[in-house]
Formats: C-alpha cells, sequence, structure tokens
C-alpha cells in the first residue's frame, strides 16, 4: 500500500467516525431493542495467504450454531427485517472503520475472503490480496448484483459454495486484478463515489 493511499484511509476513516459516531450509536441502541445482543457480527477474513483477521460488521442475521460460507438463498430465512434494511444501506459496514484504522482493510480494494475460499484458490488469491483489502472496489461495483443473484437461487450450503467457488470467485479475481493493474487515487475516489451513488439509486 502507497502512502498516500494510508493517508487517505486514516484521515477520512477518522472523519467518518467523529462525523458518524452520532448515527453509529442510535443504529447500535435501534439494533440492541430490534434484535438484542450481539450487535455485532464478528468474523475471520483474510488479508493475505495466512494472514487472518477479525472482520467487524452491524448483526443482520438471527444466530446460528453453525455459521460458515458466504449467505446464499440457503441463509435467506435468517436475515432479519432490520437486517435487510442495514444491508441495503451498507450501514452493517460501519464498524469496518475500526478495520481501516487498524489497517486491515482500505476504503477501496478486493473484498476479504473467508480462509475457506483462499485455501481452495490459492493461486488465485495469492496476486488478488497483494492489494489491501477494501470496504468496496471495482468487483464489488460491477458484480455484486450478479452475484447476489446467483446465490439467491441457491437452496443448500453445498449449492451456495459450489457456485461461489465456481463461479464468483474467478469473475471477482479477475475484476480485482484490473483494478490492482490500474490503481490510483484518482480511480478510488472515482470508486468511491460510484459506490455512494448507488446507494442513493437504492434508496429511491
Amino acid at each position: 500500500m502507497t502512502w498516500d493511499k494510508r493517508l487517505f484511509d486514516l484521515f477520512f476513516a477518522t472523519l467518518l467516525i467523529v462525523i458518524l459516531g452520532p448515527i453509529l450509536l442510535g443504529l447500535l441502541l435501534w439494533l440492541l431493542w430490534k434484535e438484542g445482543r450481539p450487535v455485532f457480527y464478528v468474523a475471520e477474513r483474510m488479508k493475505g495467504i495466512n494472514r487472518p483477521f477479525r472482520l467487524w460488521k452491524l448483526r443482520t442475521m438471527t444466530l446460528a450454531d453453525e455459521d460458515s460460507g458466504v449467505s446464499g438463498g440457503d441463509k435467506a430465512a435468517r436475515v432479519t427485517k432490520t437486517g435487510a434494511w442495514l444491508r441495503s444501506k451498507r450501514l452493517d459496514e460501519f464498524p469496518q472503520l475500526w478495520n481501516i484504522l487498524k489497517g486491515d482493510l482500505s476504503f477501496v480494494g478486493p473484498r476479504p475472503p473467508l480462509r475457506q475460499y483462499v485455501e481452495a484458490h490459492p493461486e488465485i488469491y495469492a496476486e488478488v490480496l497483494k492489494s489491501r483489502p477494501g470496504v468496496t472496489g471495482l468487483a464489488s461495483i460491477a458484480y455484486h448484483r450478479h452475484e447476489a443473484m446467483l446465490l439467491e437461487r441457491c437452496a443448500t450450503r453445498e449449492e451456495t459454495h459450489a457456485t461461489y467457488s465456481r463461479i464468483c470467485v474467478p469473475a471477482k479475481a479477475r475484476l480485482d486484478l484490473i483494478y490492482q493493474r490500474h490503481q490510483n487515487m484518482c480511480y478510488d475516489f472515482d470508486l468511491v463515489f460510484q459506490t455512494i451513488g448507488n446507494l442513493f439509486r437504492r434508496g429511491r
């Protein structure tokens, strides 16, 4: 990661925490009232081969004894009403500002994968994770809707895993590597503004 990208992350993460702190506190209290404890979802993600970290989100699903793999149609019934709303606005990702301050994430980069997919596709992620993972990125913007459409059709955990591993992982990796080849601060700003624009369009 370049020094200017790291300064960008630190400056805007700190600024957003100061500005949006009261909103996050309100969301935490609302989530606690509506869904109870825990209000956070903390899960292992990878920022490099054999480099795990703990990713923070607001909890959007009911609790389960066993919860592995990406979310597909097999988990749709577990998404709460408040969770669906949080996801639609990407407000569940507010706590990832903490991950940015710690240096686990950048604002822009490939989404951090689960260990099982890194271990299944080491040759892909050895290249993709040369970029620091991000909250948003080219693959998140360009492929998110198609990925959601594919996964919501999956009725079982096995089907979700197979679809994600066979179709989504290589498709997103191609986009992540395009970003990696062309990454600069202007490109990062453009992707951040595209993400914000998509959120406003969803709210219409």
